[in-house]
């Protein structure tokens, strides 16, 4: 099969023909037709996240068909639609596992990091962590949910804004999760790089009711904030812009550091808070809304060997929305 090959972090995927996995008897086999580009797949190739498996391949947006299945699996079968996210395995018996909280398992591992994605022609998953996906979106569109839907999604539920919820940075997640809080009622005010009049065009045109550069300070207040530009520097200039009791909430799996401020900033109940991957609650959870909510994802569909193309394009900042190897 073709795929994609990190072999080293700092150098550019290489295309290469590689042997077509084995399902394990708990495992699918895959034919991936479409994987999204994540800025998570930037962060370990770039460096930031240490210690990948290598060669690896990345990308944990993955919608496939399963070809398939191991002597153990119950829940799929030969031919059903199905999604890989970022969180691949669990240990299943550790306080977190316990608690619901698979997503600090200490002994996790992961999509596109720990085990080889999507950036191929075929992949394998655990049983368990595999999902079923809803019909009636294209599988395009469909893609980027699995993992900027879906931490999208934790983020915001963890910001519980009454009704005013300021985003910075609006790339693939942000312009998601506007139209699930536009759905629910909320005003959004997005933010984005300073002098990006494209971007901000283009969260008013989803609904933003207001957006500017990520240093003004908006119009009004908020209740709640949400940062998944992975930009330290925004945390203090979000804080000024919450009301007492705002939560600020970090989306990202990997931020700049973040720098001083004047504790008055944070004072008056005001709340910092990082998300940390996703379970598969999320996942039931969100995709339910999915299904009955007018969510639209904006998408730049590429070849599975121009991946280091839409990896640059997202870098950049080159994509409204989201990015995508059309792989089958």
């Amino acid at each position: 099969m073709r795929a994609m090959l990190l072999k080293e972090q700092k150098k550019p995927l290489v295309l290469e023909e590689i042997l077509k996995p084995n399902p394990k008897e708990d495992e699918l086999l895959i034919k991936v037709k479409v994987c999204g580009v994540c800025r998570t797949d930037l962060h370990i190739k770039d460096g930031d996240l240490l210690h990948p498996k290598l060669p690896l391949i990345l990308g944990h947006e993955i919608l496939g068909e399963v070809e398939k299945v191991g002597k153990n699996v119950k829940e799929f079968k030969s031919g059903d639609r199905v999604g890989v996210p970022w969180l691949g395995k669990s240990c299943g018996h550790c306080e977190y596992c316990h608690q619901g909280q698979e997503n600090l398992c200490a002994d996790a591992q992961f999509t596109g990091y720990h085990i080889d994605g999507g950036y191929a022609e075929y992949t394998v998953c655990n049983n368990d962590f595999a999902i079923h996906l809803p019909e009636g979106l294209s599988d395009q569109h469909l893609a980027p949910l699995l993992c900027a839907g879906l931490i999208g999604f934790r983020a915001y539920r963890k910001a519980s804004p009454r009704k005013t919820l300021g985003i910075y940075g609006f790339g693939v997640a942000a312009h998601i999760i506007t139209q699930v809080a536009i759905h629910e009622g909320k005003e959004v005010y997005a933010f984005t790089r300073e002098g990006d009049t494209q971007g901000q065009q283009f969260a008013k045109q989803l609904g933003a009711v207001w957006a500017g550069g990520s240093k003004t300070l908006p119009p009004i207040l908020f209740d709640a904030a949400i940062i998944f530009a992975p930009i330290g520097d925004l945390v203090p200039l979000a804080l000024k812009s919450l009301v007492k009791g705002g939560r600020c909430i970090c989306g990202g799996i990997h931020m700049s550091d973040i720098p001083a401020f004047p504790y008055s900033d944070l004072w008056g109940e005001k709340m910092v808070q990082s998300v940390a991957n996703l379970t598969r609650d999320d996942a039931k959870e969100f995709f339910k809304i999915v299904t009955t909510s007018p969510i639209h994802t904006s998408v730049t569909a590429y070849p599975l060997e121009k991946a280091n193309e839409a990896l640059e394009d997202f870098k950049n900042s080159k994509i409204q929305g989201a990015a995508v190897l059309q792989i089958s």
